[in-house]
């Protein structure tokens, strides 16, 4: 493959983003390439679960047909996989021949993909005229071998290469590797020494390593290390996942150095691999943007919305799927901005609209006030050159207009002011209790959200009977326990040494409250109920100035002379006058959910996109964060914030991006029993 100068941090003429580098790596460095060697105007596009996934996230369908793509055949390989839209051929069903036509394999390079392939191309009469294979990772030499034996095969190969690309590129900035079961498989009580916590570490190596090779980049490996090894504390298997990690990506990088041309060879950025015991509240807290808002509130599959529209013939409504995505303007401008201010932004936006279309203010005038949504939907079709604009601006409006409704039904406000209190230590047991005693038109469901944050900041009270009336006050399922239980058991601060038959997991034994925040200073909310940060914001902007705690933190790699991100460089990029002053977010006195009009927090979408293009391309080395277990977005919004305060691309990869309600499911799937260092076998 190859490394132009122009993917690496330090280019600034030719700036791509993260997620348009892994699009053209798709579409011209592989698809495009095979137009060379093929005589062949169309061809076949073969690939499997995994491949299908990476390459919808980063490219649409008619992005794949402009190359010269002219069928599609998604290879399952599994039995129960299901078929989308009837494109997809059962693995094991003799797919229709088409000898005139070339094929594209792009696949992971199993034994049983491989076979597959060789299926498809040997003997006298293959399915295809030639093949172009690419492999998503990198193939062992031995499975190279046994294609290179069959001369049939052999004949019919238009190309043989590793791709190295093998995750989804889920955001312009971010990025997960697959791994939704990586809490229980990493983490539960059953992990040491199992099949899937080894497999589950390798392939996220491997996966992680494939983002450092196709933006072409060699980073500095840093990584949150176990607790020290002493009499009084035990170091657990979970204590152990990014040291583990961090190895192996170390390893699958230095494979890389000597096997991909053009790769680097000193280091271009950096890398840090955490867990999720960094902060167990982010996934927890209701956030108040609106991304989050619509993916924790709203029931979505994925990204997709249900939106309602009037039927053409005038019966009832029809339902329409959307996508939330960056095609859609609207919600690249709204997406990262505070529920209130999505509100005024809409309203302005509306208005404008009705305020330069006389139609617009003719129907308004019939309805002799503001125009509902279905009134905006009737409009579209009364106004067929204003369908799009109108499309998206009724979609957001009705967007809104349910997340508002939520929020007052489900009191909200009062259950995220309680949920910050705690969070920054303004509130305790006894406000919890009282809140709990008298709001009854709360629902479960966020009773238990509320008992979580403070199991996290206070996982020594649920070790005792008061834990237990904590739980029943709320009134909390038995699967709800479980979930509040293994959230104190994965964030234990306790630093007193257990006693026989029990069990503490202490990932951080130098704050003495785990999880409370501190206020930040320098930075003004403008929003109620914004004060929240994740944890990974403070870290972000430690890796940038170098100044990550050595006894928290190590580093796989020293610097080498070449590095311009270390302290005491003389390069513009993290040189002290170039650094930003320390990032710190004071509690709002008084807040509100009217926007100042001079308002630009930094948060907004559009504001981070405004500079954030011309940032890039002035400064440079990239960010690349890990977190194992889960990202959120409020992780993910962070990501996109401090690209622009830090003058530097910032990239968040994760094993998956949960919302609430999922990572809610997968604690309640972990044991509450830990393993100690005794039970490892080094």
């Amino acid at each position: 493959m190859s490394m132009d100068s122009d993917t690496s941090s330090h280019s600034g003429a030719d700036y791509r983003s993260f997620r348009q580098i892994t699009r053209d790596r798709l579409l011209i460095e592989m698809l495009r390439s095979t137009r060379k060697s093929s005589k062949s105007t169309w061809k076949v596009l073969i690939m499997d679960k995994l491949t299908v996934k990476v390459m919808s996230f980063s490219c649409k369908m008619a992005d794949i047909t402009e190359e010269g793509v002219s069928s599609f055949t998604f290879v399952f390989l599994r039995a129960e996989g299901v078929a989308p839209r009837n494109m997809v051929e059962d693995l094991y069903k003799r797919r229709q021949p088409l000898p005139s036509l070339d094929a594209i394999y792009f696949m992971q390079p199993t034994k049983e993909n491989i076979r597959i392939f060789m299926s498809d191309m040997s003997g006298k009469n293959p399915l295809y005229k030639k093949a172009y294979v690419f492999f998503s990772s990198p193939v062992q030499r031995e499975l190279v071998a046994h294609i290179k034996k069959d001369s049939t095969v052999l004949t019919h190969i238009g190309a043989l290469s590793e791709m190295n690309l093998e995750y989804f590129a889920i955001d312009s900035q971010g990025f997960v590797t697959d791994h939704e079961k990586a809490l229980e498989e990493l983490f539960s009580e059953d992990a040491e020494g199992s099949h899937k916590y080894n497999a589950c570490l390798n392939t996220m190596a491997t996966r992680i390593a494939t983002v450092f090779a196709s933006m072409g980049e060699f980073p500095r490996v840093h990584y949150r290390v176990a607790r020290t090894i002493d009499a009084s504390t035990l170091t657990t298997l979970r204590d152990l996942v990014p040291t583990k990690l961090a190895a192996s990506v170390w390893n699958c990088l230095a494979r890389y150095k000597s096997a991909i041309p053009e790769f680097p060879q000193t280091e271009t950025c950096e890398l840090l691999i955490v867990d999720r015991s960094i902060d167990q509240i982010a996934p927890i807290i209701h956030e108040w943007t609106y991304d989050a808002m619509c993916h924790d509130l709203l029931s979505m599959d994925g990204n997709k919305y249900v939106q309602e529209v009037p039927s053409k013939n005038g019966g009832a409504n029809e339902k329409k799927e959307v996508l939330l995505e960056d095609h859609d303007p609207v919600w690249l401008e709204l997406r990262h901005a505070h529920i209130a201010d999505v509100n005024e932004r809409l309203h302005e936006k509306m208005t404008n609209f009705i305020s330069k279309n006389k139609a617009a203010q003719l129907q308004q005038a019939r309805s002799g006030g503001e125009l509902s949504t279905k009134q905006l939907q009737k409009m579209v079709q009364a106004l067929p050159q204003y369908s799009d604009q109108i499309d998206k601006l009724t979609l957001h409006v009705e967007i809104a207009g349910k997340l508002n409704n939520i929020i007052r039904e489900q009191h909200l406000k009062d259950v995220g002011q309680l949920e910050q209190d705690l969070a920054f230590g303004d509130a305790g047991t006894k406000e919890l209790i009282n809140f709990l005693r008298t709001r009854l038109d709360v629902s479960r469901e966020n009773k238990l959200r509320l008992l979580m944050i403070y199991a996290a900041i206070n996982p020594e009270k649920f070790g005792s009977e008061k834990g237990a009336k904590l739980m029943q006050l709320a009134g909390l399922s038995a699967d709800d326990m479980i979930a509040v239980n293994n959230m104190r058991c994965l964030c234990g601060p306790d630093t007193k040494k257990p006693s026989a038959g029990g069990f503490t997991l202490k990932f951080d034994l130098h704050k003495k409250k785990h999880g409370v925040r501190k206020e930040r200073i320098g930075e003004e909310s403008t929003w109620m109920l914004s004060r929240f940060y994740p944890i990974l914001e403070d870290l972000i902007e430690k890796l940038s100035k170098g100044e990550l705690p050595k006894d928290e933190y190590h580093c796989m790699n020293d610097p080498s002379p070449s590095f311009r991100g270390i302290p005491g460089s003389t390069s513009a990029r993290t040189s002290p006058a170039h650094q930003p002053a320390q990032s710190m977010r004071s509690r709002r006195i008084g807040g509100t959910w009217a926007r100042p009009r001079s308002s630009d927090d930094g948060y907004s979408s559009d504001s981070v996109l405004k500079h954030a293009s011309s940032d890039f391309r002035k400064l440079g080395q990239r960010l690349f964060i890990f977190v194992i277990g889960g990202a959120t977005r409020s992780e993910l919004r962070a990501a996109h914030k401090l690209s622009s305060k830090l003058k530097r691309e910032i990239i968040l990869g994760s094993s998956s991006l949960d919302d609430p309600p999922q990572f809610i499911t997968k604690l309640k799937m972990l044991s509450t029993e830990e393993l100690s260092l005794d039970d490892l076998q080094i």
